[in-house]
């Protein structure tokens, strides 16, 4: 019998998977492989898989102890996928692909309102705004468990790390789809503590010790007009995180532009100008293949809800 090749990569015959005992191969075994290949490193792999790094390592050399072969090159610079590695990642992408597309059409179809919806958000919007609206969720929809990935990234809908994001985007993925529900209005702040011992007025918001986002968030809005506006500022400190941005303001390092509705909610602030940062479209979205899932919807309904009843603080409108 002729032995087939996988897209011009090793013939799969040529892989002596489990010494050819006839033993199943561990396809959760396969994960772990996958997400090394993906990752680079065990501590990559570890983070994707949620374990510990130790428990990949088992479970690789497990695998390519049963398959007879090495997998990957231990380099100084992370795990290289040998040739037969390459072969079986290739593989292994394809199924990946395969299982993920059918979960989601599967998921699509599933008209219950129960079981969980993962929802991917900022830490300013869980900081602020997201708990209080969860909470009224959970009372109207008790069959359904949230679970919330706090992230400045946009997680992969597609391959279902999250089935809904809730997030500020200028140009949210083509592949998504979903609704535009509140644009987010910026102001700069400062705490009452800093701006009483310094020597510049307030309303001279652009003269004082700034807080920056540093190089990760070079393509926000607050990053892109720090950058464009005040070239020459005075930079006390840079975060990654606005949340982080918020807290140096309120422990008086200087002064930090932040959307009105996290800078508006904390005590410890005060709103000193409101610069020409132009506004972010707020968004709700999901994959194609979720949006008629039922317990996607309510999530999507809900929240959708839940945020037009505060667009005035988000577009800024509030006076304080």
């Amino acid at each position: 019998m002729r032995c087939a090749c996988l897209h011009g990569y090793l013939p799969l015959c040529s892989l002596p998977l489990h010494k050819r005992t006839g033993q199943a191969m561990d396809w959760d075994g396969l994960r772990y492989v996958l997400a090394v290949g993906s990752a680079g490193t065990l501590a990559g792999a570890a983070r994707t898989l949620g374990v510990n790094h130790t428990t990949v390592l088992r479970r690789l050399a497990a695998f390519e102890d049963d398959a007879g072969l090495r997998l990957f090159e231990r380099l100084p610079t992370g795990y290289v996928p040998t040739e037969a590695g390459e072969a079986l990642l290739a593989a292994a992408r394809e199924i990946d692909t395969t299982v993920t597309g059918l979960e989601r059409r599967l998921a699509g179809q599933d008209l219950r309102l129960s079981g969980t919806v993962r929802v991917t958000t900022t830490d300013t919007l869980m900081a602020s705004l997201l708990p209080a609206m969860l909470a009224s969720f959970r009372a109207a929809h008790p069959g359904i468990t949230v679970e919330v990935a706090v992230s400045n990234l946009m997680l992969n809908l597609t391959r279902r790390d999250a089935d809904v994001a809730i997030r500020p985007a200028d140009d949210p993925p083509p592949t998504l789809v979903g609704r535009r529900i509140a644009t987010v209005g910026f102001a700069v702040y400062a705490s009452r503590a800093y701006l009483e011992q310094s020597t510049v007025p307030a309303r001279r918001w652009h003269a004082h010790a700034w807080l920056a986002p540093d190089d990760s968030l070079a393509g926000t809005a607050t990053g892109r007009w720090i950058r464009e506006t005040l070239p020459d500022a005075a930079i006390a400190a840079r975060a990654d995180s606005l949340l982080a941005l918020r807290d140096l303001a309120a422990a008086g390092l200087g002064v930090a532009a932040l959307p009105r509705y996290l800078g508006d909610l904390s005590a410890g602030l005060v709103r000193i100008g409101t610069p020409d940062i132009p506004p972010t479209a707020l968004w709700i979205l999901t994959h194609p293949d979720l949006r008629r899932t039922a317990r996607v919807r309510a999530v999507t309904d809900f929240m959708a809800q839940a945020f037009a009843r505060q667009r005035t603080l988000l577009e800024g409108k509030t006076a304080r």
